[in-house]
């Protein structure tokens, strides 16, 4: 009896140790910069992962879209022995070295919505298939403006290899003969920087008076860009879109200054992106193709090729359904 009872007893302590191994993990979320509502969404789906997993997870980056200073703060980082750092890359090349770094450290490196290049991370939570972004925002731009006219696209920085990609498609998707009435006049860039993107708004509606949309995929440009064209009082004269948070974008859509804009759940996001990269740092999945593993509330997930975990399709928030959303 007593000898079942050690053995039992010993049974429930290495079991009660397997969990706290997998657990208590201290996690850096780095997004681009501070001060973006969107990233302070995807922190919030990942401070309740942490939550759910028993992590820590560390809200830090620059204040300001700086790849330099990403890599300041990995190279610290490695220093400081944090278990892993999930990054939105604010150039794909120049981080790759320190992400690299970290991880012959022991360090693991994830990362979402803008991915570090090849060998500087393990795994990418990618937001939505790129073509799919792309292509989408286009075709909600060609429903707003009748499929004529002249459109701008008001995009955050040229470096940005979301940004880049998702232009790239756009532009594929304006070959298609049936927007052949549609003219793409200008690309321009705000930085992800809300003074300079109304002020790129307003130099548009300048240089190009007969302007009929303008395509920003990026957050702090559309509502930057929706507020120039208020204020301009060109609300429902020169039609905007692109991707959006609700709550930034709420007040443009109920008066109709933005009729639709697209994106995918930043909450789920963060929270996908701590689940993955809590699994890799446990070893529970190595980060290789066909392996599947379980993110809390989103179900089960199959990582891609090149280690991409694709969360899901896009979404167009409208006048009818933005109330339904919180963030």
């Amino acid at each position: 009896m007593r000898k079942s009872l050690i053995l039992a007893m010993s049974v429930m302590l290495v079991l009660s140790m397997s969990v706290f191994a997998s657990a208590g993990y201290k996690i850096v979320n780095m997004p681009k910069n501070l001060g973006n509502p969107y990233f302070d969404a995807c922190n919030a789906g990942a401070q309740e992962a942490a939550k759910e997993l028993g992590d820590e997870v560390i809200y830090q980056a620059p204040s300001d879209a700086d790849a330099t200073k990403q890599i300041q703060m990995i190279n610290a980082l490695i220093a400081q022995k944090v278990n892993g750092i999930m990054v939105s890359a604010n150039d794909p090349d120049a981080l790759v070295p320190a992400g690299k770094k970290a991880i012959e450290a022991g360090i693991v490196v994830t990362s979402y919505d803008a991915a570090i290049g090849d060998g500087g991370r393990q795994l990418f939570a990618l937001q939505a298939d790129a073509e799919g972004i792309g292509r989408k925002q286009v075709q909600v731009m060609a429903d707003l403006i009748g499929g004529a006219g002249e459109i701008a696209i008001l995009s955050a920085a040229s470096g940005m290899p979301n940004q880049t990609e998702w232009i790239k498609w756009m532009n594929e998707e304006l070959k298609d003969p049936k927007y052949k009435d549609i003219k793409l006049v200008d690309t321009v860039y705000g930085d992800d920087d809300d003074t300079k993107s109304y002020q790129k708004m307003q130099g548009l509606m300048k240089s190009y008076p007969n302007l009929k949309g303008v395509i920003s995929p990026t957050s702090v440009g559309i509502a930057a860009g929706a507020r120039a064209i208020r204020d301009a009082g060109m609300g429902g004269k020169i039609m905007i879109t692109g991707l959006g948070i609700p709550s930034q974008m709420r007040e443009y859509v109920k008066d109709d200054t933005c009729k639709a804009f697209a994106l995918w759940n930043p909450v789920d996001l963060g929270y996908l992106t701590t689940y993955m990269t809590h699994h890799l740092i446990a070893g529970t999945i190595k980060g290789l193709a066909g392996e599947k593993f379980t993110a809390g509330r989103l179900g089960e997930y199959t990582i891609g090729e090149k280690g991409v975990v694709l969360l899901g399709a896009p979404f167009v928030f409208t006048k009818e359904n933005i109330d339904n959303f919180s963030f």
